[in-house]
Formats: structure tokens, sequence, C-alpha cells
């Protein structure tokens, strides 16, 4: 509804209405009216400017006055309108090269940030490693300089002095013994064995990843000690072994002194020493306590492949890729036999029977050879693999030995009647790197694309832990099977059993 003033007849810009006589007025003529009068202009009565009453309406908008009214004005309006659509376009063209100047220094901002990120990061990582190393410097000597004490063979490997009689009689009776104890016990199940029903609901306990340095990542190798089932050996690409404690999760000694990455770990079982080997042609045994080499094994002129301890804690069986087995001494230091594989193919693992007489040995060329330690003749090979062997285990029960190869496939082999006779085939392109059979001869675990365990005689599958990231080194069980610790590329340690 259009409002319009009683007295002008034009649309108020500010209406008012008269509480006099209800008429609309435009605001200033009216209060002018009232000023001079005094009274409503409609109705005569008095009026004041106090009794106003003011409309709220949207403002007016008043048309523009025509100006195009011929050709030229109408061509000098669309140029007017022209120029100001040119100057708006370049002040939008240097608006977007401004933006673009920005954009492109934030760009180089953030990837300085992320380049200073990944450095920080690294030192980060590097500050832990250190860290984690010295957390535990309660329990790790410092190292002393090498002593006369540490038995070094010469340079170009050592010379053969022979198996004595007197070795031959205790490597006999320490045999003899084993053998009379495995026949006592029988098939008798160890007390406090953890049960096939266990295995099954193993989880992931722990996981160490700053045992070794993350320069040159993965751990290769992994042992326990046999009497102290708490330490943990582990050597890395770092060319260092270290000790670990599990329950106190501390170092408890970092092993230096490889020239080039340890791939062979041994814990002694009754004293506090290990034995390692590297591809740098060397054997070293560690006194963990003070974290020195004392004795330095140049047994072969190729890298060491293979490493085994005798059951008499005295003797180390170690294999080359210079196709050589050998037979040293860890408190002397003495080679005692070194003998070449006749078949001329480097030797890539080697693992003594649980009574110390025989050994297994495997090859680059996918075979498994059984040696007589005594005789240091070859008595029975085990055909049947493709690729290298990459390692072989013995069952505590004398009688098995699992073997795997570069074929995705683990093979059981009967030492009685020398045959196979079974094998477990896993998915194709499975890289197997460790075996290991428990302590009672129960339980066959497998390391490499994962880490699996099996129930031995039935063979079947009981579980499958795929914490690694990376192919997985190394394998061992605990007391009992108590608890299983696996290492990987990854660099981690993991520890595997019941919460």
């Amino acid at each position: 509804m259009a409002l319009y003033c009683a007295i002008s007849n034009e649309v108020p810009e500010v209406p008012v209405v008269s509480p006099s006589s209800g008429s609309v007025f435009e605001k200033r003529i009216i209060e002018k009216y009232i000023i001079e009068n005094g009274v409503d202009p409609i109705s005569g009565k008095e009026l004041r400017l106090e009794d106003l009453i003011e409309i709220k309406t949207p403002p007016i908008v008043k048309p523009k006055p025509p100006s195009a009214t011929s050709i030229p004005a109408t061509l000098k309006s669309m140029q007017d309108e022209w120029d100001a659509l040119m100057l708006h376009t370049f002040t939008q063209r240097q608006q977007l090269q401004t933006a673009r100047q920005e954009l492109s220094h934030a760009l180089y901002q953030h990837d300085a940030a992320c380049r200073v990120i990944a450095r920080l990061t690294k030192e980060v990582t590097a500050a832990r490693e250190a860290l984690a190393t010295l957390k535990p410097q309660a329990g790790i000597v410092a190292p002393q300089p090498t002593h006369a004490a540490e038995v070094a063979a010469g340079p170009g490997g050592a010379v053969p002095i022979g198996m004595s009689s007197e070795v031959v009689s205790r490597l006999q009776e320490r045999a003899t013994a084993l053998t009379q104890e495995r026949k006592r016990r029988g098939r008798t199940v160890p007390e406090g064995l953890v049960t096939p029903e266990q295995i099954r609901s193993f989880l992931t306990l722990a996981s160490h990843p700053g045992l070794h340095s993350a320069s040159v990542p993965g751990i290769l190798a992994l042992d326990i000690n046999p009497s102290d089932h708490s330490r943990l050996l582990t050597g890395g690409n770092d060319r260092n072994a270290t000790v670990f404690n599990k329950d106190t999760e501390q170092v408890v000694a970092i092993l230096k002194g490889h020239t080039k990455k340890v791939t062979r770990v041994i814990y002694h079982p009754d004293e506090d020493t290990v034995i390692t080997a590297s591809p740098d042609h060397t054997i070293r045994v560690w006194n963990v306590p003070t974290s020195q080499t004392t004795v330095l094994l140049r047994s072969h002129d190729g890298p060491v492949t293979g490493l085994s301890l005798h059951p008499t804690g005295d003797y180390v069986l170690s294999t080359s890729s210079d196709q050589h087995w050998a037979f040293s001494d860890i408190r002397t230091g003495a080679l005692l036999t070194k003998v070449s594989d006749s078949s001329g193919v480097s030797l890539t693992t080697a693992q003594f029977h649980p009574d110390g007489l025989i050994f297994g040995t495997g090859t680059e060329n996918s075979q498994v050879k059984i040696w007589d330690l005594k005789e240091q003749s070859n008595v029975a090979n085990f055909p049947g693999h493709v690729g290298p062997v990459t390692s072989i285990s013995f069952s505590e029960n004398g009688y098995y030995l699992a073997t795997a190869a570069e074929d995705a496939c683990v093979k059981l082999w009967d030492l009685r009647k020398l045959k196979n006779f079974k094998t477990i085939q896993l998915d194709e392109g499975y890289a197997i790197k460790e075996l290991c059979f428990d302590g009672s001869g129960t339980y066959l675990a497998v390391a490499g694309s994962d880490v699996r365990v099996y129930l031995c005689r039935q063979w079947q599958e009981l579980k499958v832990f795929n914490d690694h990231t990376a192919a997985a080194t190394g394998v061992r069980f605990g007391h009992n099977s108590h608890y299983l610790a696996s290492t990987s590329m990854d660099r981690t340690l993991k520890i595997y059993g019941i919460e």
C-alpha cells in the first residue's frame, strides 16, 4: 500500500501519522506546520510535535534521471562501462599474480619445513638409540683396552693342528652322556611345557626397536641364553651384537669389533660368553661383563655363513663361502680341523646334532649334508631342495632334522631312515630365513615372511605372527616355550607369549 502526504500529495521520505486525524504527512512539512499553527491541518485540533508517530517503511530508491537519451550518450555510457571493466580485469590480474607469488613462497617454505622435519626426525631417532644404549649404563662395563689375552689366528687363516685323542675322547664322553640322558627321558613331556592351546593364544607382549642402529637397519641373528632365558643376544647390520634383558628391558652389553654385519650369534649355555660370526671372515668370542673379545678366530678365507656350538661348550663349528667347514677351540683359539666340501660349492649354514658327534651343513647348490665329526667325513646327503639352503635345525629327540631353502618349503628328515618323511609347503615366494625346534622337540618355529609355529609329529600349524613389517630373520623359544622371540629386518625384537 502506497503512502501519500496529505499536504504535498507526494510519497513522503520520512512518513509520520497524526493521532488526531489519522492522516499521513511528510515529517519535515508537518513539523513546520505545527510550529507555525499548533493544530492538525486536517482536523483543526491541537497537535504537538511529540504526538506525531513515525511509520517504519523501507527506504525509497529514487530512479535515476534518464541520461542516455541519444546515441552519443548511449555510446559514452557503454565506453565508460568498458573502461571500468578493463580496470577491474587489470586489478584482478594484479591480485592473481600476487597470489601466485605468495603461493610459490608458501610452497617453498613448506618444502624447507619438510626437510627440516626429516632431519630432526633422523636426529631424534639417533638420540633415542643413544638413550636406549645409555639407559642401562649401570649394567654395562666400559670397554677396556684389548689385552694380550685375546687369541687370534694369523692373517689368511690358521693352520689346523688336528684333533687329538684327548679331544676325541671328550667328544665321545659327552655324546654318550647326552644319549643316555635322552633315553632316560624317553618321550616324557617336560613339566611346565606350554600346551598347543596356549601357543594358539600367544600375543605380542613387547617390541624393542632400539637395540641396533637405525642408520643401517636390520637384525640378522638371534639367540637366547639357555641358563638365563631373560637374556637375549642379537646380531645386526650395524656390525654390532647386543645382549638384552627382556625382563628389565635394558641393554646389558653392546659388542663392537666386527668390521661387517653380524650374521650368526650364539649364547654360551654355561658362561656369560657369546660367540659371533661375520662376513669379515672372523669369529669372535666375547666376555659379556667386559664387552671385550677374548678370542678371535680366523678359521676361514671367506665370509662365515654358519656357526654352531658343540655340546661340550668348548668347541665351535663354522662354515664359510670358502667351501670349508672348521672345528675350533674357543678356549685357546686353535683351529683343530678344517675340511673342504668335495662338491666345490659354498657352505651356507651349519648345526650340531644334539649329541655332538654328527652335524649338518647346507650348501649353495641345495644339498643338505650330514658329517661325522670324528671321522671328518660326509656320511649322508639329503637332496630335494631348490636354491641355497638357508637353515637347518635338529630336534632334541635326535631323530628329526628340519631344513629350508629358497623354495618356500620346510622338509623334515628322519635320521634313522635317512629319508624325507614330510614337506611343509608354504605360500609361493615365502622366504624362510631360520628354523628352530624348542628344547623339548615338541614345537617347530619358522621365521621368514612371517613367524609360524608348528606342532611336531602332527606338523600342524598352531600360530602365525604377522607383526613384523619386514622379513623375520631369527626365532627362538624361551624356557618350556613360555615365550617366543623373533627378530626382523624392521630392526625390532618382538616377544610373544600369554598376557
